[in-house]
């Protein structure tokens, strides 16, 4: 399948490029940026949500799932950059998000106005709020699922924010308007969806038919969207248990790719500790996905860093680690902030995690900025602290629009202001955070090895992370070592050929392994590959 070696790069269109000098991001200046998006080595590009929406949510507040929003352009943008984006070999990804709307959608709109409206099912309503196990996903901001409409005269749930009322799944009418949702897309080019809030997509399903816990849903999605587009994948957003994780894949007939985050909680654990074990025995207890499905492994994305998976002693040390100010925290849950602050700005530690997370099984994706380390904006509100503008050069709004006001939020002072934190500053030095992940994703997809079998090394440091990956088909074996202290170690590797291997990636250049003793800098990494026969 394409998608077993594909490297993700997530784009927010709004934050991206501003081509029409509105202040703010749009399709035509991402298409001119796919150039640097192939470069990295992304083979595949995931949209944040570019429909009709007021925007109260960045843009999971939708009001017309089957309309560009004027401030992205129109159609003909959006076929432009998907043609430009299957030049560079780029498959798209967007975003299907059928939990919500907003209540400016004219579904919702005519609702609300009309008991009798066919669209009055099309949402949950009660005359009174009615006990029950969702609840808010936003503590703090959102007090109950359930809010009042005047003109409705009843209650309507939200999951999310009031705002944004529940769709109501168990509705066939509104499966059938998802399925005609997918198919334009699809028909338009789109590789598949990420889809949203699926657990909650679930219960849903289950209040229509109890069949295997409203899973079944999964199944009807999978299958539609497979006799539509050939390999077309659905990356679900899944923040559950991880005993749960199979359920979710039933070997690739639901869903292509679960997001993973049990392992993404358990990675910035062993970054806290600066020890491998937390993720390596994180890693052994996830579930190993059938082969046509795969784990999806990020470090940072739009939202927060949410903690959940964690016990609490764990979660504390975390956020302690990473987030050690109240407003860097959020929800009761979790961390606020981009992953460079997170790490102090050092550029050995941001490179090294990078790395580790390449080494990890899985599919990897990055999300805009992360490739150049940059910041975050904690005087905004709630999410939006890390939903800042890309910073391209350290000219007029760092390269991001040409207009004398942005829309949109931009770092300009700082350690991570646009001054300092560029991508034209970093793209010629070998020693740049950009250089180093340009080279790590490049590798990772030439390492035909990745896509094989793997266990954790025989070694015996605690700070080190190792993984050796074999594939039988093609003969290919890496053993992926990353150093998560800022001390050097020397690692004893208890692993068959070790002293015959060589650097196929590593931080520094370092002298032949002898006797299986192995070097690594503090925040360094090697991943060891066989000769070429």
């Amino acid at each position: 399948m394409w998608h077993h070696d594909a490297l993700i790069y997530q784009v927010d269109p709004s934050l991206f490029l501003d081509f029409d000098g509105d202040g703010r991001g749009d399709l035509r200046g991402l298409e001119s940026r796919l150039e640097h998006i192939s470069a990295i080595g992304a083979s595949t590009l995931w949209l944040l949500p570019f429909y009709r929406s007021p925007f109260r949510d960045g843009g999971y507040d939708v009001s017309d799932h089957l309309t560009i929003d004027p401030r992205f352009g129109d159609i003909a943008d959006f076929v432009t950059m998907m043609e430009r984006a299957e030049s560079l070999g780029l498959r798209v990804l967007v975003e299907l998000v059928m939990q919500h709307t907003s209540d400016q959608h004219p579904w919702f709109k005519e609702a609300r106005s009309n008991r009798d409206s066919p669209y009055r099912d099309y949402f949950i309503w009660v005359d009174e709020p009615q006990p029950t196990d969702v609840k808010p996903i936003f503590p703090g901001v959102e007090d109950s699922v359930w809010a009042w409409d005047e003109q409705a005269g009843q209650f309507y749930r939200h999951t999310f924010y009031s705002h944004e009322p529940d769709l109501n799944l168990a509705n066939p009418r509104v499966r059938e308007e998802m399925y005609r949702i997918m198919a334009y897309w699809l028909r338009l080019g789109v590789a598949g969806f990420r889809v949203d809030a699926v657990p909650h997509m679930i219960e849903r399903a289950k209040a229509a038919d109890p069949r295997e816990d409203g899973l079944w849903l999964l199944d009807d999605i999978h299958r539609f969207a497979r006799q539509r587009r050939h390999g077309a994948i659905l990356m679900g957003e899944a923040d559950v248990e991880v005993k749960k994780y199979q359920e979710y894949f039933s070997n690739g007939d639901r869903l292509t790719h679960l997001l993973d985050f049990w392992t993404n909680n358990h990675f910035f654990l062993a970054l806290a500790r600066c020890r491998a074990e937390p993720l390596v025995e994180a890693l052994l207890r996830n579930p190993t996905p059938e082969p046509r499905a795969r784990r999806a492994v990020w470090l940072r994305n739009h939202d927060e860093l949410d903690l959940e998976q964690l016990p609490e002693r764990d979660r504390n040390a975390v956020l302690e680690a990473f987030a050690p100010q109240p407003d860097m925290r959020i929800y009761g849950r979790g961390i606020r902030r981009r992953l460079a602050p997170m790490l102090g700005g050092d550029v050995r530690r941001l490179a090294m995690t990078h790395v580790l997370l390449l080494s990890l099984p899985g599919t990897p994706i990055m999300r805009y900025g992360e490739e150049i380390g940059m910041g975050d904006d904690l005087s905004l509100t709630e999410r939006n602290s890390v939903r800042t503008a890309m910073q391209w050069s350290g000219t007029h709004n760092g390269g991001f629009s040409a207009a004398d006001e942005l829309q949109v939020p931009i770092i300009r002072d700082g350690a991570f202001g646009f001054p300092k934190i560029n991508v034209e500053s970093q793209f010629w030095r070998k020693d740049s955070l950009l250089s180093v992940v340009r080279t790590a994703n490049h590798m990772r997809v030439a390492i035909p090895a990745f896509g094989g079998d793997w266990r954790p090394a025989r070694l015996d440091q605690d700070s080190v992370f190792g993984l050796r990956y074999e594939d039988s088909e093609s003969g290919s074996d890496v053993i992926t070592l990353v150093n998560l202290s800022p001390d050097a170690v020397e690692v004893g590797l208890q692993e068959e050929g070790v002293e015959t291997m060589a650097d196929a990636l590593s931080d520094a250049d370092y002298e032949p392994i002898a006797e299986g003793v192995v070097p690594i800098n503090g925040y360094g990494y090697r991943w060891l590959r066989k000769p070429y026969s």
